[in-house]
């Protein structure tokens, strides 16, 4: 799947966010292996806290529905912004956690500007799995 294709379901996901307090949406549209897309949206919550992005939605719900981690070829993520938009912190560390380092995303915004980077890329030092166990060794 093209770029601009899977831009479109990021597109369509952004129409499902619950976004009661901010009224800023952002979608994601996550690639698997086999061609499938899982949407995500951001959802709000008053508390703020348990709210959840939409990086984190799509790929949260990828799981829950079978996906392994790690089986996902791309991620395209837009919002209503000026530049395309990028992911926050945490969305950032959970990509490192469950996608590829070489994994394609793609950053985007409501006018089509586009930006495509990869999880290595978008969190360089990353701290992971290999991370919890250099203290015992």
């Amino acid at each position: 799947m093209d770029n601009g294709l899977l831009m479109q379901e990021a597109i369509k996901a952004r129409t499902k966010a619950y976004i009661p307090y901010s009224h800023f949406g952002v979608g994601a549209a996550l690639l698997d292996q086999e061609g499938d897309v899982h949407h995500g949206c951001n959802i709000e919550n008053a508390a703020f806290t348990p709210g959840n992005c939409a990086e984190r939605t799509a790929l949260f719900s990828a799981i829950a529905g079978g996906q392994q981690p790690r089986s996902f070829k791309a991620i395209a993520i837009v919002g209503d912004t000026d530049d395309p938009i990028a992911p926050c912190g945490v969305c950032r560390q959970v990509m490192f956690e469950l996608c590829e380092p070489d994994m394609k995303v793609i950053l985007g915004n409501m006018k089509g500007d586009l930006r495509e980077t990869t999880v290595a890329e978008l969190i360089p030092y990353a701290f992971g799995p290999s991370d919890l166990n250099s203290s015992q060794k």
